[in-house]
């Protein structure tokens, strides 16, 4: 595999990289990032979890002017939680860069946007609808935007956004370099690209394969006062030989590790707080077992390969398909089985949804012991009554009826059942409704 230092990656910005646990580049992003660095307009076409993310941000900063306080460079997604991700990401490795980034989504209060747009950004993450609300109010300037990039580009226009991001596309630099990434490649799509695009070049990246057939994937209903319960129930239930629990942020990631330390588990964090010292020991713990469980953020764990990890779980659920892949991945290696359970509540079901469908897989639902239960008294219930019925009908004689040639007759003038020998009506073919649970 070819390095990010061998794309032309600063030494500084791969040093970061290293530290995350990322030294070799995707396919996808050792395709990109030369066409990028050669300001290339770009229609990359892959699907989440290729890694998408550092082969637009990687090169955009390597060619943004440090010294030069304008926005330079705008990336443009279809979610707030997208647009959020991507921002961490670009905060993660803007310091080593040189490169001030922030993301703008509907939601955060727009006065204090401003104020952040005041501070003049190079870098501008954000949603199309509160990015063109700027430009309305003429609090943001990006006439002098010579980078584009429009991430998930089919899901903007089946949003509704595409107008929108043709306003942004007219409002930028006349001689910008737009990049397109998207899963998929419809009509209006490929519209857009012939209209604002010089002489694309063209990649198309398969998903690198990640053997999800070797992961049982499971999801829990859980509220977040019951979460962490449910986290030390199924891991007892369970007794991982070694598990990554992952969080959001440092806080809860920190919170966790506390609360399962407390209750007597061998634990440790990781997140983006610790030095390199302490992060080499706790890993060091962790690959030698001395640790049952590690509490990690997202960027902290990213690229991690450890031999004996058996469960993940997601305590907080990813913002994207490519973060749960990432997440996932960590078990089921090098032929092994793995588990990985999901923790849900009832808003959070869209989100879920979306994975599934990106993942092509529907994950089963563990039903709750409650819901077990119900399952068992209703088959309890129903057996006694056949078993009542049988004896019942055992005891009672056959009718004079029973050996007559029309007896197998049903229709509405069969004498049998004028004579009431007609089955008596239950209740059977009515199932009951299943609670939610």
């Amino acid at each position: 595999m070819t390095t990010f230092k061998e794309l032309g990656i600063s030494a500084s910005v791969c040093e970061v990289l290293r530290y995350q646990g990322i030294q070799e580049a995707t396919t996808v992003q050792e395709e990109t990032i030369p066409l990028v660095r050669a300001g290339r307009d770009l229609i990359v076409q892959s699907q989440t979890g290729t890694g998408k993310t550092l082969a637009f941000l990687l090169p955009i900063m390597e060619k943004i002017k440090a010294g030069v306080p304008v926005a330079q460079a705008l990336v443009v997604t279809p979610t707030r939680e997208l647009a959020i991700q991507i921002a961490k990401v670009a905060a993660s490795v803007g310091e080593a860069a040189g490169v001030r980034s922030l993301v703008i989504y509907g939601g955060q209060d727009i006065e204090r946007q401003k104020q952040k747009l005041q501070q003049h950004p190079q870098l501008i993450i954000g949603t199309p609808g509160r990015l063109l609300d700027h430009l309305r109010r003429r609090t943001i300037d990006i006439s002098q935007v010579n980078k584009v990039v429009l991430d998930e580009a089919d899901e903007m226009l089946h949003m509704g956004f595409i107008e929108d991001v043709e306003t942004l596309l007219q409002t930028s630099a006349s001689d910008r370099q737009l990049m397109l990434f998207s899963a998929t490649m419809p009509d209006r799509v490929k519209g857009l690209a012939r209209q604002y695009m010089r002489e694309p070049q063209q990649v198309q990246v398969k998903a690198e394969h990640i053997t999800l057939d070797a992961i049982e994937q499971v999801v829990v209903d859980t509220t977040e006062d019951t979460k962490l319960d449910k986290l030390c129930e199924l891991i007892n239930k369970y007794q991982p030989y070694l598990a990554m629990v992952f969080c959001h942020t440092k806080q809860r990631v920190s919170m966790v590790a506390a609360s399962l330390a407390r209750r007597g588990y061998l634990v440790d964090e990781l997140h983006g707080d610790l030095s390199q010292v302490q992060r080499t020991t706790v890993l060091k713990k962790f690959r030698t077992a001395k640790l049952q469980i590690l509490v990690a953020t997202d960027i902290a764990a990213r690229g991690l390969d450890i031999e004996g990890i058996t469960h993940v779980f997601n305590y907080d659920i990813p913002h994207d398909t490519e973060w749960y892949i990432h997440r996932i991945g960590r078990t089921g290696r090098a032929g092994q089985k793995g588990m990985a359970i999901t923790f849900v509540n009832a808003r959070q079901y869209d989100k879920l949804r979306r994975i599934e469908a990106d993942i092509q897989t529907r994950i089963r639902k563990q039903k709750s012991e409650r819901s077990h239960l119900k399952e068992k008294q209703r088959e309890e219930k129903k057996e006694k009554f056949f078993a009542e019925k049988n004896a019942g009908e055992k005891k009672k004689p056959l009718s004079k009826y029973a050996n007559r040639k029309g007896n197998s007759h049903k229709g509405r003038n069969d004498r049998s059942r004028r004579a009431g020998t007609a089955k008596p009506k239950t209740n059977l073919g009515h199932r009951s409704k299943m609670g939610r649970h």
